[in-house]
């Protein structure tokens, strides 16, 4: 069904802009998590241990932009740093 009112063309167009915001920002996030990912895939503890901080930085941005919510950015925080932490007990 076609928006008919002002207010609700507006609103869509609204949600619009924002959605692709939002897409932005969780790409963004994916990336560096994804970088992060391969670092301890690789097994190099030094560059996940210097991304790490980088990819929380991004993930709390992203939470406080709206584009994820908060408990979801803390799983993806705790889940990474357990990973990061295996892979520093397992090289030392």
């Amino acid at each position: 069904m076609p928006l008919r009112h002002k207010s609700a063309i507006r609103q869509h167009r609204r949600s619009l802009k924002r959605r692709a915001i939002n897409q932005r920002n969780r790409s963004l996030m994916k990336t560096w998590i994804k970088k992060l990912r391969e670092a301890i895939a690789s097994g190099n503890a030094e560059a996940a241990r210097e991304l790490l901080p980088q990819v929380f930085k991004i993930i709390d941005k992203t939470v406080a932009k709206g584009a994820i919510k908060k408990n979801t950015g803390s799983r993806y925080k705790s889940r990474l740093t357990k990973q990061v932490n295996k892979l520093q007990t397992a090289a030392s």
